[in-house]
């Protein structure tokens, strides 16, 4: 039966209705759609992507209870900012779940990034990050940046020892909000396995 908080199709509800509609909140969005019944929810495809979906949320729990550069605040925040562009509402998690498919399901190799910061200096910010999994194979690659979050069209090269280590932005100017993502170039397995975006704004 679906539960109304105001007028039905005014303000909400949840719940379904016979077998015909069912009412949700996705996100914050009250929404509504036709009830459907699995045809084979057990189909191989299925059982694939659930797969995908159980390894994807079980290295995010690992890399968040490790005692030593874990996966903390600043990569959830990280990773909200690249949520934040997507064209459909959706959390930090649920965007690294979403690039751990598409990575498995184009044939590439998914990873998460943990234990980032993203420090400001003079007219230069240094960015540092770990790679786990399978994608602490990547060898080369490059921080994208740049003054807006959807448009980061300047690139500078960094290995993954660099990027962990720290990898220095220079010639940067002081007082302007910087955006900085990191992005896989070899091995090519790893392309799409992106970073969530960081900012920071470099001092005088």
């Amino acid at each position: 039966m679906a539960k109304l908080k105001a007028p039905l199709l005014s303000l909400g509800a949840s719940g379904a209705i016979g077998k015909s509609l069912v009412f949700f909140n996705w996100k914050g969005i009250d929404a509504v759609r036709e009830y459907v019944v699995p045809s084979n929810p057990k189909s191989t495809s299925q059982v694939t992507q659930r797969a995908y979906v159980t390894a994807a949320v079980a290295l995010i729990h690992y890399l968040q209870a490790l005692a030593v550069s874990p996966f903390a605040a600043d990569d959830v925040t990280a990773y909200a900012l690249l949520s934040s562009i997507s064209a459909t509402p959706r959390t930090w998690f649920n965007t690294i779940v979403k690039q751990w498919i598409d990575q498995k399901v184009a044939g590439l190799i998914p990873g998460v990034y943990s234990a980032g910061s993203c420090a400001a200096g003079a007219e230069e910010v240094t960015l540092t990050m770990s790679m786990a999994g399978e994608s602490s194979l990547v060898t080369d690659g490059f921080i994208h940046y740049g003054v807006s979050k959807t448009n980061m069209a300047t690139k500078l090269d960094c290995t993954r020892d660099q990027l962990a280590a720290g990898r220095v932005v220079t010639s940067l100017t002081a007082g302007t909000k910087y955006y900085f993502q990191y992005r896989p170039s070899l091995p090519t397995t790893f392309l799409g396995t992106n970073s969530g975006i960081w900012y920071a704004v470099p001092t005088a």
